[in-house]
């Protein structure tokens, strides 16, 4: 009789834990299996396994592509707004529209950076550089990354003279684009160098 009373007690220690597995949260099951991965994706990335392995100085040199204020990493080339021009109509009219104001799916060109900002995201760039580093990592969005350097540079100079920033003819290389100062470069509020985490910056716009 006490053995089976105690075969029936541990049965039922069994079907109560068996429930209490049975309502466990979802969101604890979904931690477990969440764990359980990155432990599969840590192993994976070891030496254990073979996988992966450290990227060549041409892989890296090639994925590095962002081009800073001062335009040390621009690369040769020109280009000038009446052959960004014709560059705009092959290869970016489609999306920015016809005269570079935009269309139903896309933001036009215009303004960019003039005198009289508009507070969209195109008018918040203080340096051209970085509108060549947008359009050489970014455009054409059908095919990004696909123009050369003098296509890049001719459809830069294109934006600018868009937006009244140089004049038709003027070239754009690795060293005239850097002088290039933009209208509303001196209304931006400088990066503040004893800025701490928490703190509260002041409003306007930002480089």
């Amino acid at each position: 009789m006490d053995s089976f009373r105690t075969r029936c007690s541990k049965r039922r220690v069994r079907l109560r834990t068996a429930s209490v597995a049975r309502r466990k949260p979802p969101y604890v099951l979904l931690a477990a299996a969440l764990a359980i991965l990155a432990s599969v994706t840590a192993l994976a990335q070891g030496p254990t396994y073979q996988l992966g392995r450290s990227p060549s100085s041409e892989e890296i040199k090639a994925r590095d592509i962002a081009i800073s204020p001062d335009g040390k990493e621009l690369p040769p080339g020109r280009g000038t707004a009446v052959e960004g021009a014709a560059i705009y109509t092959q290869k970016c009219a489609a999306c920015h529209g016809p005269n570079a104001t935009g269309s139903a799916l896309h933001r036009g060109l215009v303004p960019l950076g003039n005198a009289k900002p508009v507070k969209i995201g195109f008018s918040l760039v203080p340096y051209a550089t970085t509108v060549w580093d947008f359009i050489n990592r970014a455009m054409p969005s059908t095919k990004p990354g696909s123009l050369t350097p003098d296509e890049v540079y001719a459809a830069t100079a294109y934006v600018l003279f868009l937006n009244d920033v140089i004049g038709e003819a003027d070239v754009l290389d690795a060293t005239t684009l850097p002088k290039v100062k933009m209208p509303n470069r001196d209304n931006f509020i400088g990066v503040e160098i004893d800025w701490k985490p928490g703190q509260r910056r002041p409003l306007g716009y930002y480089p």
